[in-house]
């Protein structure tokens, strides 16, 4: 695998003498490696710049692979914008050969290291998934806001515009997100996925979290997790678990069949968005509609 991702790197420098070119619009090109952090930076430049993300609907950025196409585009974008806390795990290389001669950052960048959460289970010991708790993606947003501004300051009228409705559009969501997860009954609060990404969901809006898979869905579950988890459920009566749009659901569809083995008629409440937004034209393409879809979804299987 690293052996493939080096001839990637070479592939990159082989497009350097591509010359960096501006849109058939002649708008500047800023390219973002997820659909997540594409919405953020469309929300915030208008139409002023041209904004493509690399991963689409769907797209698990564990795994994810750059194409020959990815690399075209990086090299000739403007400004390339990412997540970082190795969520783009397989492109760091990639990223930071770029950043030798563009501009290139993580929005993750603008945490408060004390807010992020180590984990031993997850490549660098940090979990990436920031996006789940509304007030750290608010404060990526304005992070994100102040880089767009140095890069470009004669887009900096429109950029602070837009982020002041992001701002109180963020803190509405986040509100509103506490209310109705607090609708749950608090021993039913118990929220089982098929991979550990809702820790920063758990902390902000007081929902405990189980997943059968670690931080990263690189990680391989057994025989034995799968067990436990059955147990668990079992003995809490949890009345739904919860698949994910970018991971197989397969992973749990032998919890549902173990727990209904042992007499207990568990389902499958739903699919939430972990790593990836919804189709885009539809409300969970957007982030906001990808944490309401996400709440909604929970609060209606795990209500009586």
């Amino acid at each position: 695998m690293r052996n493939r991702l080096i001839i990637a790197v070479l592939g990159l420098i082989s497009f350097a003498c591509i010359n960096q070119a501006k849109t058939t619009n002649n708008k500047p090109l800023i390219v973002c490696t997820t659909g997540i952090i594409g919405d953020m930076v469309s929300g915030l430049t208008d139409s002023l710049v041209d904004v493509k993300s690399l991963m689409g609907p769907g797209v698990d950025p564990h795994l994810y692979k750059v194409t020959q196409g990815d690399l075209q585009l990086l090299t000739k974008a403007d400004l390339i914008i990412y997540n970082g806390l190795h969520l783009e795990g397989k492109m760091g290389e990639i990223l930071e050969k770029l950043g030798e001669t563009k501009e290139v950052f993580a929005v993750t960048d603008g945490i408060d290291k004390s807010l992020i959460i180590n984990s031993t289970g997850f490549v660098g010991g940090q979990d990436p998934h920031i996006w789940f708790d509304v007030t750290l993606w608010l404060a990526a947003s304005e992070y994100t806001k102040n880089k767009l501004i140095n890069w470009n300051p004669t887009i900096a009228p429109t950029v602070e515009k837009n982020f002041i409705n992001t701002k109180e559009s963020l803190i509405a969501l986040d509100n509103w997100a506490k209310n109705e997860i607090n609708s749950i009954p608090e021993q039913q609060r118990i929220l089982v996925t098929a991979h550990d990404a809702f820790e920063y969901f758990s902390r902000a809006y007081g929902i405990q979290v189980e997943a059968l898979q670690g931080i990263s869905t690189m990680s391989e579950f057994g025989l034995k997790d799968v067990v436990n988890l059955v147990d668990f459920v079992y003995e809490k009566k949890i009345p739904a678990v919860f698949i994910e749009s970018s991971v197989p659901v397969k992973s749990l569809e032998s919890v549902v069949e173990g727990c209904q083995a042992k007499g207990h008629n568990l389902i499958i409440g739903g699919s939430l968005f972990s790593d990836a937004l919804g189709d885009a034209k539809t409300p969970e393409g957007t982030y906001i509609g990808m944490v309401k879809h996400n709440v909604n979804t929970i609060v209606k299987g795990l209500n009586p």
